[in-house]
């Protein structure tokens, strides 16, 4: 993903989660994905699908078991 393309994406996501500490970051060494953080707290996954021609994003994001045990 080139650098218009991922602002594009933490824009949608800043504004969908109406929340501007939402980051997006480039990988090393990958150009199909982007990593997601919620300030410095890594959130997952932005994967690329250019299939059928039709461009298309998938957030993964994985949730421990033990981050859910702190929740109150």
């Amino acid at each position: 993903m080139n650098h218009p393309e991922i602002i594009k994406l933490q824009k949608f996501l800043q504004q969908k989660f109406n929340n501007r500490a939402i980051d997006v970051r480039p990988r090393n060494k990958q150009n199909d994905s982007v990593e997601v953080y919620l300030g410095e707290e890594f959130l997952g996954l932005i994967y690329v699908d250019d299939e059928d021609g039709d461009r298309s994003y998938n957030f993964q994001m994985a949730i421990l078991d033990v981050d859910l045990d702190e929740v109150k």
